[in-house]
């Protein structure tokens, strides 16, 4: 759950932008068949089974509207859900219901369907001691909401933005002038305090980035043939994360080959929604 100072500093800034991108200057659709305020109710219901995550921010959507909302949910984030469960009740001005009613479900559709998608990977690696990570790979100016749900899922998160860590990729790689090169200049650069991950692609830079004494090898992109040779030759000098087009289908190859972590754009980029809809609009 975010902290208040998130809310008003990170969060609402966010949803008050959604808001005012859906709405410009008024809803015509609402303020034609509803001109004065009316008290009404409507249900949140769950149209497929999956977990549960951002009932904050779907609530927030509304009392930023109006205040005087009351949203009433029965299920907490991180709980799972099931077709066809009533999950939560909002009530206030009939205005406001309908016009934050697409916002409000934007956001928990998809920081629902990113906590599924996580939660079922998570379930592929138990019992190995590997740990999901999420990745950059976000929607921009999403990023705080689908990182959350990635946690909610059960999955870790990397990197937040590129003031969190070093994590020297490719191109990184290739401004430097090489493995080596590139991790003197960040042991060099970065408090002492930072760990040092590279991004590798070939046994030759491996064996450099042991050499270099990089913290954290990320081993991209590679067969699992390759990533026995890598893991068995690093030997527990470095902590192992294997990343490249990581998901559901495929994630279960990685196990048992002493990864420490599976980083996964997937997570974020690539999970469906979790399909959630407000029904049953009556006044009260």
């Amino acid at each position: 759950m975010f902290d208040q100072a998130t809310m008003k500093l990170k969060v609402d800034p966010l949803i008050m932008s959604a808001l005012e991108e859906d709405i410009t200057s008024e809803d015509v659709s609402t303020n034609s068949v509803m001109q004065t305020a009316t008290m009404g109710e409507v249900d949140l219901i769950c149209k497929e089974d999956g977990i549960l995550c951002g009932v904050q921010v779907f609530s927030r959507v509304f009392t930023l509207l109006d205040e005087k909302t009351e949203v009433e949910l029965y299920v907490e984030d991180g709980e799972a859900i099931t077709k066809g469960q009533l999950i939560g009740k909002i009530r206030g001005d009939i205005r406001v219901l309908l016009s934050g009613e697409r916002t409000a479900l934007n956001y928990l559709q998809r920081m629902s369907g990113v906590a599924t998608y996580t939660s079922k990977m998570v379930k592929m690696l138990e019992g190995t001691g590997i740990k999901l990570l999420d990745t950059r790979k976000t929607t921009p100016n999403n990023r705080i909401f689908e990182k959350y749900s990635v946690r909610v899922g059960g999955g870790n998160n990397h990197r937040y933005n590129l003031s969190d860590g070093v994590l020297l990729k490719d191109n990184h790689i290739g401004a430097a002038g090489g493995v080596k090169e590139a991790v003197a200049m960040a042991k060099a650069y970065a408090p002492f305090v930072r760990k040092i991950e590279v991004e590798v692609e070939t046994f030759d830079q491996v064996k450099d980035a042991v050499e270099a004494g990089a913290h954290i090898i990320m081993l991209d992109n590679m067969s699992t043939e390759q990533l026995k040779e890598a893991i068995d030759y690093i030997d527990h000098r470095a902590e192992v994360e294997v990343s490249g087009n990581v998901t559901a289908e495929n994630i279960a190859r990685l196990k048992g080959l002493g990864v420490d972590y599976v980083s996964s754009g997937a997570l974020t980029h690539s999970s469906p929604i979790l399909d959630l809809s407000l029904k049953n609009l009556h006044a009260v």
